[in-house]
């Protein structure tokens, strides 16, 4: 059972009140991710780099550059998959503390993440593959499965759900609810916002946006039963 908090009627102030006792934790997360990403880059330019110096100083043939394209992205794979489990914490920290009530400090964030790690990994290849075969079937299924995230997250990090029937249920939570359409169109609409803020802001909006919309879609889901 989720707190009560969870159920009240959701407001971009309580959102933002709720994001601001939250900002250690949601900086942290932007900055763990950026160094993560940052290494990875890295290490992919490092491998090009001596790839290049491996060849006299020379172009690099057509076969060369496909290898050492080849080698940079799997040295890098690991800091990507890094990054990309940190980053899911822009949700699951919002998750976590609907459900608890509670602040979720850096300590409880990260322990949460690393408690389960493989199951957050494999959820979050499942997720991603199912997203890109719905892009390629026409892309508005791969678009259906984007909104679910924010209550496939939930599920994945509130319960001990395999990740397939998270995954299902979240569907079903979503598109066959009472009110799962009203909370797709407030996804919409929020995630509108936060693009437009993020441009307008040249990117440093979203800084704030990305952290205040988690928070508040997870409140618009449980205010609308889509999440219990």
């Amino acid at each position: 059972m989720a707190s009560p908090a969870a159920y009240e009627q959701p407001t971009l102030t309580r959102a933002w009140q709720v994001f601001l006792v939250h900002v250690p934790t949601m900086l942290l997360i932007w900055v763990a991710t950026a160094v993560i990403s940052g290494i990875g880059f890295g290490i992919y330019l490092i491998i090009n780099v001596i790839a290049y110096v491996a060849g006299g100083g020379q172009a690099m043939t057509d076969t060369a550059e496909v290898v050492a394209m080849v080698l940079g992205q799997i040295g890098q794979l690991p800091f990507s998959l890094l990054s990309n489990l940190v980053g899911v914490l822009f949700t699951a920290v919002p998750a976590l503390h609907y459900a608890t009530g509670e602040t979720i400090g850096i300590e409880a964030a990260f322990q949460a993440l690393f408690r389960r790690p493989w199951r957050y990994l494999l959820a979050g290849l499942l997720f991603s593959i199912v997203t890109v075969i719905g892009l390629l079937l026409c892309v508005l299924p791969g678009i259906a499965v984007a909104l679910v995230g924010p209550v496939y997250v939930n599920k994945v990090f509130n319960t001990d759900l395999p990740v397939l029937e998270a995954l299902r249920l979240s569907f079903q939570a979503v598109f066959r609810s009472p009110k799962g359409w009203e909370f797709v169109g407030i996804e919409l609409l929020t995630g509108l916002v936060v693009i437009v803020v993020t441009v307008v802001t040249c990117g440093l909006g979203a800084l704030v946006a990305v952290p205040v919309s988690s928070f508040y879609i997870q409140n618009v889901a449980y205010h609308r039963g889509v999440l219990s």
